[in-house]
């Protein structure tokens, strides 16, 4: 069966061999995957929360500009954050991507393991 789903890659979005597509436009919407500190290739980048974060939401920006976006199209944010001492710093760098109106956001804190510091995941909205 067909659908009218879109994957979106390009240059510069994060590529993985993981079984899972970097984002889905479906309709007026894109579905963007979780985004963590990886390089081109996939690779983890560790370093501070800070540098880590904020690349996670570089790699995100990588893909809505892909998709034809930017920060502003983006209706809803799930951020995973490692450790509850991080939120004041999460918070901070957030708005240096996000401003009003602010997008719907759920915010999971410890689910990370060991490896990651920060993903994020998000929607944006794309009419066509």
């Amino acid at each position: 069966m067909m659908n009218n789903f879109e994957v979106i890659a390009g240059s510069g979005v994060p590529q993985s061999d993981l079984p899972f597509s970097p984002a889905i436009r479906a309709g007026d919407y894109v579905f963007i995957s979780g985004q963590a500190s990886v390089d081109e290739h996939g690779k983890i980048i560790t370093d501070s929360f800070t540098e880590e974060c904020r690349r996670s939401f570089q790699n995100l920006g990588k893909i809505l500009l892909a998709a034809g976006l930017d920060f502003s199209d983006v209706v809803q944010v799930r951020n995973y954050v490692g450790s509850q001492e991080d939120l004041l710093a999460f918070n901070q760098i957030y708005r240096e991507f996000f401003n009003m109106p602010f997008p719907a956001r759920t915010t999971i804190i410890g689910c990370l393991g060991t490896m990651l510091k920060f993903e994020v995941d998000a929607i944006a909205y794309a009419p066509k």
